[in-house]
């Protein structure tokens, strides 16, 4: 049996990831951490997050999850991020007036609804709904989940795929965007696995087997 941690920042509906995770791994031990002590013992880290970037960010600063985080990534636990646990990743998001993020990945966030169209026009946000998802690595996450699959989505922000080396997979609204993101032991996921019928469960399912490398 492992210990698969969720961490649990305040940020979203955590228990649908929870819930989703047992299904896939009902043998494994599912815990929502909200402090790093929960989480000792973590054999796979999950960093969720659905909300605005400023109170994420400030959520996950202050119960002192930064460097469990860091720990994490530098021990090579394999470690899934989802929609905004995957912008906190990265180094500046343009929500609520700019906010600096963690910096793992060295990519901006940016805001759909303008500065896409040269006319002016602006897209509508959010967006949600399902996409296709076009897989730009072979990644052990993608195991078993034919090329093209869609999953769901609900995001007014997103990482930009163009000059992103760490882009996993892709989607298109409007603009190109980066679906998922990949780096070492880290794989995060702007769509919501757990909301995304079998794909996400098969995606879920890859993780809790993956061994952290690819």
């Amino acid at each position: 049996m492992q210990k698969i941690v969720i961490l649990d920042y305040g940020m979203g509906n955590l228990h649908s990831v929870a819930s989703a995770l047992q299904k896939v791994a009902p043998n494994d031990e599912i815990v929502l951490a909200t402090t790093p002590e929960e989480a000792h013992g973590a054999d796979r880290l999950v960093v969720p997050g659905v909300g605005a970037i400023r109170d994420c960010v400030e959520g996950f600063i202050r119960p002192g999850f930064v460097p469990l985080l860091n720990e994490s990534i530098e021990s090579g636990m394999p470690i899934l991020g989802v929609c905004v646990g995957m912008q906190i990743m990265m180094a500046h998001s343009e929500e609520n007036g700019g906010i600096d993020c963690l910096g793992i990945f060295p990519q901006p966030v940016k805001f759909f609804g303008k500065d896409l169209y040269e006319d002016g026009t602006h897209l509508k946000v959010p967006h949600m709904g399902w996409n296709q998802v076009q897989q730009k690595i072979d990644h052990p996450l993608w195991s078993g989940i034919e090329d093209g699959s869609r999953f769901y989505f609900v995001h007014s922000y997103y990482v930009p795929s163009e000059n992103n080396d760490a882009v996993a997979g892709e989607t298109n609204y409007g603009v190109k965007f980066a679906a998922a993101v990949a780096r070492e032991n880290i794989f995060a996921t702007q769509f919501h696995p757990e909301k995304s019928a079998d794909a996400g469960l098969q995606l879920l399912k890859n993780f809790v087997s993956w061994n952290g490398s690819f």
